[in-house]
């Protein structure tokens, strides 16, 4: 399992680099996942637990994802915002590996996925597609056989400028929970693949199991 994981990490690092064809900048690199900063106390965050000497405080964010330079959505993925904390000198060794994902109660707890699968599904609300001139119906050029009332397919959907999706994937890496041996406190946003609607979400677990131990934390959905 972790070695598909490494694989989609690689697979979203090449995907950063075809965003251009220029050298690309260090940062684009998967090592560059700096995760978000931790909040002052775990008491800020809706829910937390223990987990021997380690306190895992998390935000349920459903299809938002607050990176650090803006938020962002997905329509296939749902995001918890994780921080974990520990006694002064503390380390521990992170991965999203050790967090799973139980909606409403099923017995199958859906796995953390890799930033790089949510890159191209991104949207930024704060982009503006162009806008288009409307052509007029009966004018010079219309192409007639429709009696006249032209063309009434719907347009393709605006496509993202590609400084755009280079912009969103950057935050979203640097946003992710970080991995490796990590001094605490430390936070980051994990990634669990859903496609339904946000309102049929009743109860949220997240589930974790890593060298701190485990723990089960009910999330507010």
């Amino acid at each position: 399992m972790k070695s598909v994981s490494r694989s989609f990490v690689s697979i979203a690092a090449l995907c950063l680099c075809a965003f251009s064809q220029e050298s690309a900048p260090k940062e684009t690199t998967a090592t560059q996942t700096k995760g978000l900063p931790p909040r002052t106390a775990p008491t800020e965050y809706q829910t937390q637990a223990k987990v021997g000497t380690v306190t895992i405080a998390a935000e349920f964010k459903r299809h938002s994802v607050p990176t650090m330079e803006n938020t962002l959505s997905t329509e296939d993925y749902v995001v918890v915002e994780t921080a974990l904390y520990g006694p002064p000198e503390a380390r521990l060794k992170l991965s999203p590996e050790d967090f799973s994902l139980r909606i409403n109660g099923k017995k199958a707890a859906v796995p953390s996925v890799p930033y790089g699968m949510v890159v191209g599904n991104l949207k930024d609300p704060e982009w503006e597609p162009p806008a288009t001139e409307k052509k007029s119906k009966g004018g010079g050029l219309s192409t007639g056989g429709q009696g006249g009332q032209g063309d009434n397919t719907p347009p393709p959907p605006p496509k993202v400028p590609i400084e755009v999706q280079r912009a969103m994937a950057k935050n979203v890496q640097k946003s992710a929970l970080a991995e490796g041996d990590r001094a605490l406190p430390e936070a980051g946003l994990l990634f669990f693949s859903y496609h339904g609607k946000p309102q049929s979400i009743h109860s949220v677990e997240l589930i974790y199991e890593g060298p701190a131990g485990k723990a089960t934390i009910p999330l507010q959905p």
